[in-house]
């Protein structure tokens, strides 16, 4: 069986030009075909695709978020995929955590430290353009993700889309 896996690692193109190719898939899944962490996968999109900035952000940015109106929050774990939509509320730190506060689904204590990156994806994902913020650990694992939200249509809400932008734009240049 290994040298099964070991030909065909071998015929797979590398990480960053599999992703130029097609920046379509379940990052997560992708990592663990390439044996490199999430972040690791993220980070070899092209650079129109994602846009890193430092974990040091954390507060600034999901304080921005608040803004948006209902969101999807998710939760990608090897064990479930916890998809939630409602919108951020605001938070405080205390106590060692980012505790959200509010009327909204989407509530707790995020340990804010352990961010060391926040990245803004902007990629096809089952053949549609999806535009989420993706906030990572040390170890590379994607702590939580916000996307922005679809219509009936399935389109994406073109006003989160250029909140999106503009609060990339703020951040990554």
């Amino acid at each position: 069986m290994s040298e099964t896996l070991t030909s065909e690692a071998a015929a797979r193109p590398p990480l960053r030009e599999r992703l130029a190719k097609n920046a379509d898939g379940i990052l997560e899944q992708i990592a663990r075909e390439y044996g490199v962490s999430t972040f690791e996968a993220v980070e070899a999109l092209p650079d129109a695709h994602r846009a890193i900035v430092p974990g040091s952000a954390f507060e600034k940015i999901l304080t921005a978020l608040t803004a948006w109106g209902p969101v999807v929050f998710i939760v990608h774990t090897p064990d479930i995929v916890l998809e939630c939509e409602g919108p951020i509320p605001p938070g405080t730190i205390g106590r060692g955590y980012f505790n959200l506060h509010g009327d909204s689904p989407i509530g707790g204590h995020i340990k804010a430290e352990n961010c060391t990156h926040i990245v803004f994806v902007s990629r096809p994902f089952m053949g549609r353009e999806s535009r989420s913020v993706q906030f990572f650990n040390g170890a590379g694992e994607a702590m939580f993700k916000i996307f922005v939200r679809r219509d009936e249509k399935r389109e994406l809400i073109q006003e989160q889309v250029a909140l999106f932008d503009e609060l990339r734009k703020s951040f990554a240049g």
